[in-house]
C-alpha cells in the first residue's frame, strides 16, 4: 500500500472535456442503474463536447461495490476506480477524486441517482459560456422529511451569517468546476473539509442551474440525523472563529443571569422580608452560572483546539490502497509521491 499525492497539473489531460467524480459507500444495489445512466448521459455529452473521464471513489465499502467498480472499469470507457484503504468519509472521498480528475472540468455528484446526471449537459453548456463554477441547486426535494428540510434551510442561513459567505442554498456537492478553481482548491489543506463552503470562498464566476431532485432508488441515506448533526459541526467550525466569540457573549448573558438573580434575593431579603438559608443562595449561583459559563467555554475551545491539534499532525487527506483504469483509454500512471 501506497500513500500518493496527486496534483491538478501533473493529472490535468486535455484530452478530457469533463471528468465526472463520484463517492461510492455501500452502494452494489445501485451501481448497476448508476452505470447504464452514465452511459447514456456520457455518449450524448461525448458528441456535443468530447469523451468524459469517470471517477469512482470507493470509500471503504463492505459490501462488492468495488467488485462491481473494478468490473466497469474492465470493459467501460474511461472509468477509472479509486479504492481508498479505508472509509475516510465522503467529502474526503470527494477530495481523492478531484485530485486525481484530468478533465477541463470537474462534476461532482452522488451515486444514488437522486441527482440526475442528464443535468450535467446543462451545467457543460454553463461552464462553456463562461463560468467556472455551476452550482446544481435542488428546485423539489423529493420525499425528504420535513424535519430535514428545516433544518437544511437553518443551517444554510446560519453558517452563511457565522462565515461571511454566500453559500448557495439547496445545493450539496453537485456541482461543476473549471480547472483553474481545482488549482486553487487544492491549495486549500484542511482535515476538516467543507467543500461546500470553500467552493463559494474561493470566488470566480459562478452560476446555478435548477433541477427537481428524485427520491431514493434503492437502498438507504448514509446522512442519517447524527451524521447531518456532525456535518453541520464541521461546516461551521471549518468556515468561522465566530462560535469562539459567541462562547464569550453566552458568558456575559449568563453572567447577567447570575447578576440579576443576586439582585433579586437581595430585593426580597430587605424590601420584602423574605427569609434566606445561610450560605445557600450564594454557593448554589455561585456553582451553577460559573460553572454553566465554564463548560461552555471549554466545550467551543475544545473543538477548536483539537481542530489545531489533527491539522498539525498533517497526515495525508486520503490513502489510495489501488487505482483501476480503463485499459482502452488514454496510458497514464500516477505520479511518484
Amino acid at each position: 500500500m501506497r500513500r500518493l499525492k496527486y496534483t491538478f497539473s501533473s493529472m490535468m489531460c486535455p484530452n478530457y472535456p469533463l471528468s465526472i467524480i463520484i463517492p461510492i459507500y455501500n452502494e452494489e444495489r445501485g451501481l448497476p442503474a448508476l452505470f447504464l445512466e452514465l452511459e447514456r448521459v456520457c455518449g450524448k455529452i461525448l458528441k456535443e463536447y468530447g469523451p468524459v473521464e469517470i471517477v469512482l471513489v470507493n470509500d471503504g465499502s463492505t459490501d462488492k461495490s468495488w467488485e462491481l467498480i473494478t468490473k466497469q472499469c474492465s470493459f467501460g470507457t474511461n472509468y477509472v476506480g479509486v479504492n481508498l484503504s479505508r472509509n475516510f468519509g465522503h467529502q474526503l472521498a470527494l477530495a481523492a477524486g478531484l485530485e486525481i480528475a484530468r478533465g477541463d472540468a470537474v462534476a461532482s455528484l452522488d451515486a444514488d441517482l437522486q441527482d440526475p446526471p442528464s443535468v450535467l449537459l446543462q451545467m457543460m453548456e454553463a461552464h462553456r459560456q463562461g463560468y467556472d463554477v455551476v452550482y446544481a441547486t435542488r428546485r423539489e426535494r423529493g420525499q425528504e422529511k420535513f424535519i430535514k428540510r428545516i433544518t437544511a434551510w437553518l443551517f444554510y442561513i446560519f453558517i452563511e451569517k457565522l462565515s461571511g459567505v454566500p453559500i448557495p442554498r439547496n445545493t450539496g456537492d453537485f456541482r461543476l468546476l473549471s480547472r483553474r478553481v481545482l488549482t486553487e482548491l487544492s491549495r486549500l489543506r484542511e482535515t476538516h473539509r467543507f467543500l461546500r463552503g470553500l467552493v463559494p470562498w474561493l470566488g470566480f464566476p459562478q452560476t446555478q442551474i435548477y433541477y427537481d431532485r428524485a427520491d431514493r432508488s434503492t437502498g438507504e441515506t448514509h446522512y442519517p440525523f447524527r451524521k447531518m448533526l456532525l456535518f453541520a459541526f464541521d461546516g461551521i467550525a471549518s468556515m468561522s472563529t465566530k462560535p469562539l466569540r459567541l462562547a464569550y457573549v453566552f458568558s456575559l448573558l449568563l453572567f447577567m443571569v447570575f447578576v440579576g438573580y443576586i439582585f433579586y434575593v437581595l430585593y426580597d431579603h430587605f424590601i420584602r422580608g423574605g427569609e434566606l438559608v445561610p450560605g445557600w443562595t450564594s454557593i448554589m449561583s455561585a456553582i451553577t452560572i460559573f460553572g454553566a459559563i465554564q463548560l461552555l467555554m471549554f466545550g467551543v475551545f475544545g473543538e477548536y483546539i483539537g481542530r489545531i491539534y489533527e491539522q498539525a499532525k498533517n497526515r495525508p487527506l486520503f490513502i489510495i490502497q489501488e487505482i483501476k483504469r480503463t485499459e482502452a483509454g488514454p496510458p497514464t500512471s500516477p505520479p511518484k509521491n
